[in-house]
């Protein structure tokens, strides 16, 4: 008899900064040694925490527009590759895990969830952070803005993560933090779960997410109210 084809474990697939991690110490350190350099004044951590969410080049971008600055694209790619060296040096100097983020995991895996991680972040620096960190064992895959030819908020940034790890879309959550992962969601027809605690201009509530969460104690009920034949 003809093997009925195996339908692959749940998803979830989660961002990184703002989103497992507290990585705004490190980020800010490092855009503010750039901005040391060109003569600016340091950005605050409480002011430049909100310029965080959409990868290194806006982070540099917005820090310099904040204190009257605009770039040259020349100046963009310089400032961008020294940003990249300094902080591949300084990944997880003051960087820690959220509150409940191992034990959400634990919870997922005893469900029969599969593990991932889409950040535009570099894969590399991804994979070595969350080494740092003690979880990256937990992942199927870790994507970065480098592992496609697109990054999020391209929604096959999301999807090329997905099957990577062996996922199926129709049986996959995303968990982010800020607009650009829950556009990506969005576009890519996946459910997604906003955390109120990660790097955004607006509160996340706004931008139309499926469910909001205050902590991550609160991520198993989300998920199982958007996959409710998984964790039922």
């Amino acid at each position: 008899m003809p093997t009925e084809p195996t339908t692959p474990p749940p998803i979830a697939v989660f961002d990184l900064d703002g989103t497992l991690a507290e990585t705004a110490g490190d980020l800010i350190g490092t855009l503010n040694v750039l901005m040391a350099r060109e003569g600016l004044s340091e950005l605050p951590l409480s002011q430049a925490r909100g310029l965080i969410g959409a990868g290194a080049r806006a982070l540099i971008r917005r820090g310099f527009e904040a204190e009257g600055r605009p770039l040259s694209p020349e100046d963009h790619d310089r400032l961008f590759d020294a940003f990249i060296d300094h902080y591949g040096d300084h990944l997880a100097d003051t960087t820690y895990l959220f509150p409940g983020v191992v034990e959400a995991l634990d919870s997922l895996e005893a469900a029969g969830f599969t593990l991932a991680v889409c950040t535009n972040k570099f894969e590399g620096q991804s994979v070595e952070l969350l080494r740092l960190l003690g979880i990256g064992h937990r992942f199927a895959a870790i994507c970065g803005r480098d592992t496609f030819p697109q990054a999020k908020p391209d929604p096959r940034h999301l999807t090329g993560t997905i099957a990577r790890a062996g996922g199926d879309p129709a049986r996959a959550v995303m968990v982010g933090d800020s607009r650009t992962d829950i556009d990506t969601a969005k576009a890519a027809g996946i459910p997604v779960v906003a955390v109120t605690f990660g790097y955004t201009d607006r509160p996340v509530s706004e931008l139309g997410p499926d469910r909001v969460i205050e902590h991550f104690s609160q991520l198993v009920e989300a998920v199982g109210a958007l996959v409710p034949a998984v964790l039922a």
